[in-house]
């Protein structure tokens, strides 16, 4: 972790260049670290990281919407922005280039580590590890990148209140959840400060525990359910029965457009010459006893697959392989663009962005996908590939009262504060945190403001498209 020259502020836009790696501070006794860490106060009060005050020329964000659209698939650009349509919360969730761009006109303490960049509550969840142990963690990671530690609480602790509104929960409710984001990532943080370097680095969210020990007896026994459900079939066994057919030798994934669709027949020769090219030099990402195991699958079909929220209109898609055996495995290829934060935080230190998100969500997640790799497309497009589920575990926050989401909240402050302890420096930032509770009453006020902006920027959504200044789509 290290601190920059200066904190931007709402005057500032110059974007600010991070070191191409991630010094380290640990060899320094721990009463020094913190002392670093409160010093910063100095140069950014905590009860500044409340002030959201829009620059004077705020950029349009329809504009930034429209700018961050380049290069996608043009016919999938309508279901992104119908999508964002739905409500602010859907909104929320593709406007991380708007909130990278507001992020960088707020107060900041100039640390910088491996922030996630697009840290709303749905990009966390339980997923199975090597080891099918199912982990609580982060689990998306296209806009990762080095920029300051407060941007991803702050859009963590906003989409709370933004959630709890589109549940319709009382302004006091919003606002608490947002407070308990914040006062659980300081309080892990000063747990994590007082840890030796590899307790924290090992340390787990186990995602069993976490469910059965939830106060909701309801909320309790619905994640239950689904946690069984994981070991009842494999999840490619379950993706295969929904996705693809027996068709002659090989199965062939199931057409759906516009969400699921072929580009071309995988048996046409140059077809099928290109996504061997591709596998090829996604083999070539991973370690050597990771190639052994794929040498014994054979690619039998691949396909377009539209995601998300946010990633609608990149190149995405899943490719089928199929074992000597008979059984399946999926993996998802994802377009990897710039993050959206470079443009504010600096240059990747990666020439390829598909290598960043994948070093990116290696140093965040207390373990990662096995099958975690990266490659160049053709046009020199940058992917990465992970299975396309293992055992995904989502929230489904539609369904939470206010005392589920206010769980949540705390579990997710946690996954941050060990997200954020792996690349920067637990002891630093708990210097600067403290003890009291002056941060997270200052980080409730910002995310009940930036709520106000976001209900104000989707309003802005719904009348571009109204007026015919875009299309939106609506597809489910």
């Amino acid at each position: 972790m290290a601190a920059r020259t200066k904190a931007k502020t709402k005057e500032t836009t110059a974007p600010v260049t991070p070191p191409p790696v991630l010094p380290q501070s640990h060899n320094s006794p721990v009463a020094d670290r913190m002392a670093i860490g409160k010093a910063l106060r100095e140069r950014c009060a905590r009860k500044a990281q409340a002030e959201w005050n829009p620059p004077a020329k705020r950029a349009d964000p329809i504009d930034l919407l429209i700018e961050n659209c380049r290069g996608r698939i043009e016919d999938l650009i309508p279901i992104r922005y119908g999508r964002m349509m739905a409500n602010p919360f859907a909104f929320y969730r593709g406007a991380a280039a708007i909130m990278a761009y507001d992020l960088s006109h707020t107060p900041s303490t100039g640390l910088t580590l491996q922030a996630c960049g697009d840290c709303h509550l749905v990009n966390f969840g339980g997923f199975a590890t090597a080891e099918r142990r199912i982990n609580f963690d982060i689990n998306d990671f296209d806009e990762t990148a080095i920029a300051p530690w407060e941007w991803d609480v702050k859009r963590l602790a906003a989409s709370f209140v933004i959630a709890g509104r589109n549940n319709g929960f009382s302004a006091a409710d919003c606002r608490e959840v947002a407070h308990r984001v914040a006062q659980n990532y300081r309080a892990k943080l000063a747990e994590y400060s007082q840890q030796s370097v590899l307790d924290v680095w090992y340390d787990t969210l186990d995602f069993d525990n976490i469910i059965r020990n939830a106060p909701d007896k309801q909320m309790r026994k619905f994640y239950i359910k689904k946690l069984n459900a994981t070991a009842e079939q494999s999840a490619h066994e379950k993706e295969f029965a929904k996705l693809a057919f027996a068709s002659g030798e090989s199965p062939r994934i199931v057409d759906h457009p516009p969400l699921i669709f072929h580009i071309g027949d995988i048996h046409d020769a140059e077809l099928r010459a290109r996504w061997e090219a591709s596998l090829a030099d996604y083999l070539r990402s991973l370690p050597p006893e990771r190639r052994v195991l794929l040498d014994r699958y054979t690619l039998a079909d691949a396909a377009m697959k539209v995601v998300g929220v946010g990633s609608v209109g990149t190149f995405c898609g899943i490719a089928l392989l199929m074992s000597g055996k008979g059984d399946p495995l999926f993996l998802q290829f994802k377009q990897a663009r710039q993050s959206v934060l470079e443009p504010y935080a600096g240059a990747s230190p990666f020439n390829h962005s598909g290598q960043r998100v994948v070093v990116g969500q290696r140093l965040m997640q207390s373990a990662s996908d096995m099958f975690l790799g990266w490659y160049t497309g053709r046009g020199g497009n940058h992917f990465y590939v992970r299975q396309l589920s293992d055992a995904k575990i989502k929230p489904v926050i539609e369904i939470m009262k206010p005392q589920n989401l206010l769980s949540y909240a705390s579990v997710c402050g946690w996954a941050l504060a060990r997200a954020h302890a792996r690349s920067g420096d637990a002891a630093v930032l708990t210097g600067y945190l403290g003890s009291s509770s002056a941060f997270e009453d200052a980080i409730a006020d910002f995310s009940e403001a930036y709520a106000d902006q976001n209900e104000r920027d989707h309003a802005a959504l719904v009348a571009a498209v109204r007026a015919g200044r875009i299309e939106a789509r609506q597809v489910e």
